[in-house]
């Protein structure tokens, strides 16, 4: 099967027109149409990409047979009806973070796309630029050794807003990054999460989460929406190397440091008393791996294809997205008993598949 297939993108706001942009240019899609309720709106994206056709009726869209995938980019309230209506018409579907408004919805389109045989993608765009495809293939390589942390700073000012707090706008991108970098995914147990509202907005926009990884390792997590700096920065520290993604360095995105500390094996004798370890600091080289120059979007457009073609689930299928929304609704459980630890509810054979 290696004939283009056909894709509508449902969504013409804010990130409509980069989808539509990517799926005009890729080599494994026609761009069929872009739907919006809004025409005059659906009609200078389609200009945009070569004046593909308009409608602002979804159920037109899902009833034409020559429509093999559908691309969601309408606010997260509105993902489940969306996507569940292009499953019932058999259509393959990625669609923006978060994948549902919470988790119990996103159950349920997982198991629909998985009982029709259909790929259901979550577009974790920031899984697919070269970096993070990079960082991914150096931790699987063991490059990095035994993780020991991930510390992730996504601060910026504004825009606060309407329908979400800063956990459930900033921190998805972060959660989906972990969750696609470590071979174990995100498999933690419990999320502790502080936020603050000084502006008194009704919602959190300064927020801090942390969760428990296997073996003792650590994750952080801090997201703002009120620095008037713009911070993208992730710290992987591993057993043998530390690395650090900065996503606002154009010239050196990833940076591999043999720097660490070693604990000196001691005898049995005084293992028992840990302040008898030995440690010492290793410092060596620095250096930057080479990155593939590539749009993240045109990655994710070629995986949605090669995921239906080869009829798998998506490097960021939606068990993953569903992982992700684990995530948040803890928080938001965190966050509604003043940062008490709270159990992340996980459903074994969607989210750990």
């Amino acid at each position: 099967m290696t004939e283009r297939l056909s894709v509508a993108v449902v969504g013409a706001g804010y990130w409509g027109p980069n989808l539509a942009r990517n799926f005009s240019a890729s080599p494994d899609w026609d761009l069929a149409v872009i739907c919006d309720l809004d025409e005059e709106r659906a009609r200078n994206v389609a200009d945009r990409v070569g004046g593909v056709a308009v409608s602002t009726r979804l159920d037109e869209v899902l009833a034409d047979p020559r429509i093999d995938a559908v691309a969601v980019a309408t606010p997260a309230r509105t993902h489940h009806p969306i996507v569940m209506a292009a499953l019932a018409a058999g259509k393959h579907v990625t669609v923006e973070k978060p994948l549902a408004a919470d988790r119990a919805l996103g159950v349920e389109m997982v198991e629909t796309a998985r009982d029709k045989g259909l790929v259901l993608m979550a577009d974790h765009t920031y899984c697919y630029t070269p970096a993070v495809l990079k960082i991914r293939e150096l931790i699987a390589a063991g490059e990095l050794g035994e993780i020991l942390f991930v510390d992730s700073v996504r601060i910026n000012l504004g825009l606060i807003q309407p329908d979400v707090d800063v956990f459930w706008d900033l921190a998805p991108h972060d959660l989906s990054i972990i969750d696609f970098i470590l071979p174990q995914g995100l498999d933690a147990e419990s999320v502790t999460a502080v936020g603050a509202d000084p502006l008194r907005t009704g919602k959190s926009c300064i927020g801090y989460l942390t969760l428990p990884l296997a073996g003792g390792a650590i994750a952080h997590i801090h997201v703002n929406w009120l620095s008037p700096t713009k911070i993208r920065q992730m710290v992987i520290g591993g057993t043998r190397r530390t690395l650090v993604w900065d996503d606002l360095n154009p010239q050196q995105r990833v940076s591999v440091y043999d720097r660490g500390v070693d604990l000196a094996e001691q005898s049995k004798a005084t293992t028992s008393d840990a302040r008898a370890a030995q440690i010492s600091y290793r410092l060596g080289d620095t250096w930057a791996p080479a990155l593939e120059e590539k749009e993240a979007l045109s990655n994710m457009t070629a995986e949605f294809a090669a995921a239906i073609r080869d009829r798998r689930q998506a490097r960021t299928d939606g068990a993953s997205g569903l992982r992700v929304l684990s995530i948040l609704e803890a928080a938001r459980g965190s966050l509604e008993t003043s940062g008490a630890p709270f159990p992340v509810q996980t459903t074994t054979r969607l989210e750990m598949a």
